[in-house]
């Protein structure tokens, strides 16, 4: 048996917005859009990618999954991100060295450490 790793599943109140927001975000190209899905990824064919669903109900809680981005320079990667609209978020992580942070729709996601040479 032979699996591929297509998509991740982000379930949004406004999956347009958010799924651009994440294409922004990332340098990412948009490979489909509807008013219910909007789809992203690193390039058109290749995978795997975000899905923005919509789900018309609120984030209740701490995501249980997330995501976790290597950047070449942590502090000038956050200082983009916030300027772009994300912010740091507390989700009792205490002092580590990653910055955790959330989307417009309350996704946390976490900047780690500088890239190993």
């Amino acid at each position: 048996m032979t699996l591929e790793w297509r998509n991740v599943i982000v379930h949004s109140a406004d999956p347009m917005a958010l799924g651009q927001w994440w294409a922004e975000a990332l340098d990412w190209v948009v490979v489909h859009s509807s008013d219910v899905e909007f789809a992203i990824r690193p390039e058109p064919d290749r995978v795997p990618g975000l899905e923005f669903v919509l789900l018309d109900e609120p984030k209740k809680a701490k995501s249980r999954l997330h995501l976790d981005f290597v950047p070449d320079d942590q502090d000038a990667e956050v200082a983009r991100l916030e300027a772009h609209g994300a912010q740091r978020v507390d989700i009792g992580q205490g002092d580590q060295s990653w910055v955790v942070m959330a989307d417009p729709e309350g996704n946390e996601f976490c900047v780690l450490g500088r890239r190993r040479e």
